[in-house]
């Protein structure tokens, strides 16, 4: 039995996997929003996990941004009050046994590598398109987190290609401008068609109406699927993956998966791309079913 925790901006799910990959347990909590009671949360998940499912050789755990190897402090997460908290060290000390940490985008990537929409693929990146944007790269089965953590960190890259209109770009939590995870995020999704139609609507609501006719939620969704694979195409031309996998609720967009193609073949250096772009196998809980492998990659 493993365990999983994936660490998410609204809810913090547990879940146990048997020795075929299948849950032996799922709970569900709202994320609190401050550091002590996440914390506590994180532990109280797990103990009641493994009442339910019986004891575990591992636990995992799934977070927004990561921790440095230099400093084991959290660093590069959108939930602001991890960074610059030694969050794995208290969670073991919490626990009294030791934990793995990765980016919640990695996690997807190596369950989605293991036994997902990637299985068998020998390269995969995997992509989440939700609150914020991630990314993650598993080669021949094994996760790669570069030499200082944040391979991958595609969601803080520049925008590839932009128009006059697009330079320099809004302004990214992270204190640089016209990073990706402002323009291909959901809320980035949103923030664009609020800025060019002054409606304050959800990612869904725009979707919708751009499928009914609405020329300016039409308008924006394509801008949305052509950022985003102008941000396909610059990762294909640094690593070339076989396939990318998307997670998120912006994967959920049918659309994406007709029209991305297309356009990554437009930009990429090459006289052919015949790469795969399809959703995650496992949803919202390849980050869960990942962080549970940790101990496995």
């Amino acid at each position: 039995m493993r365990i999983g925790v994936d660490f998410g901006g609204t809810k913090i799910e547990a879940a146990a996997l048997d020795a075929s990959g299948a849950f032996a347990a799922r709970i569900r909590e709202p994320n609190p929003g401050t550091y002590d009671a996440a914390l506590n949360l994180v532990a109280d998940l797990i103990a009641r996990v493994e009442a339910e499912a019986g004891p575990a050789r591992s636990v995992g755990l799934a977070i927004p941004g990561s921790p440095s190897p230099r400093t084991g402090l959290i660093r590069n997460a959108n939930s602001t009050y991890l960074n610059g908290r030694r969050f794995g060290d208290d969670l073991e000390a919490a626990l009294g046994r030791p934990v793995r940490l990765a980016n919640d985008a990695n996690c997807l990537a190596l369950s989605e590598a293991a036994d997902g929409a990637g299985a068998g693929a020998a390269s995969l990146f995997g992509v989440i398109l939700g609150t914020g944007c991630g990314g993650g790269l598993v080669i021949d089965g094994k996760l790669v987190e570069g030499a200082h953590g944040v391979a991958a960190e595609v969601g803080h890259i520049s925008l590839p290609w932009p128009s006059a209109e697009e330079a320099p770009g809004p302004a990214c939590w992270c204190g640089l401008s016209g990073c990706l995870e402002t323009w291909i995020s959901g809320t980035g999704f949103q923030r664009d068609h609020e800025a060019a139609a002054g409606r304050a609507w959800t990612a869904q609501a725009i979707v919708d109406a751009a499928r009914a006719g609405d020329a300016q939620a039409a308008a924006a969704l394509d801008r949305y699927i052509d950022r985003l694979g102008r941000g396909l195409a610059m990762i294909v031309n640094l690593a070339d993956p076989e396939v990318f996998v998307l997670g998120g609720g912006m994967s959920n967009v049918a659309e994406l998966y007709d029209r991305l193609p297309d356009i990554v073949a437009r930009y990429v250096f090459s006289d052919s791309w015949e790469g795969r772009i399809v959703p995650a196998r496992w949803g919202d809980s390849s980050g869960v079913r990942g962080a549970a492998r940790l101990w496995d990659a």
